[in-house]
């Protein structure tokens, strides 16, 4: 059996991330408004490389879907972070100019067991800045006191 240490786990994330097939995306405390120093996310720089790596059909549409919302954001010129708020995460704290937004991602809601926790860290955030929901589920814009949520679909397509 192999014992890798989180040294040499760091190490090769570190030449992935310099060799352009990862983005790392730090924490971002909201209510602290300060990053955080542990606890990174990862996504990957092409799809069609996670395709190939993980090859089984349909899975975890969620994480794809989130994976590309990523690199839209990046594409429309905002810092992107993974946002803490009241115990629970952000998937995205986007901040362009002095403008937040913040995004999560969610293959589909339509069950009430999956809405609640994708709102309630979006419910936790006392600030004005808007909040978005994108899920696959393609059914008419709802707004959710104040959380707008949109068809992914459309987001992607929308030119901001």
């Amino acid at each position: 059996m192999n014992n890798t240490n989180s040294h040499t786990i760091d190490t090769y994330l570190q030449y992935l991330c310099n060799a352009y097939l990862y983005y790392p995306v730090k924490r971002y405390d909201i209510r602290g408004n300060e990053l955080l120093r542990i606890g990174q996310k990862y996504y990957f720089a092409d799809i069609g490389l996670r395709h190939t790596l993980i090859s089984r059909r349909n899975a975890d549409r969620g994480r794809v879907l989130e994976n590309i919302v990523y690199l839209e954001l990046l594409r429309r010129g905002y810092q992107v972070f993974v946002g803490m708020a009241g115990g629970g995460e952000v998937d995205f704290v986007c901040i362009r100019n002095r403008d937040i937004e913040y995004y999560q991602v969610s293959e589909s809601v339509i069950h009430p067991d999956t809405l609640t926790p994708e709102l309630t860290p979006l419910n936790a955030i006392r600030n004005h800045y808007p909040k978005y929901l994108l899920t696959l589920d393609n059914q008419p814009p709802v707004d959710y006191d104040g959380i707008h949520r949109l068809y992914a679909i459309d987001w992607l397509l929308k030119e901001k």
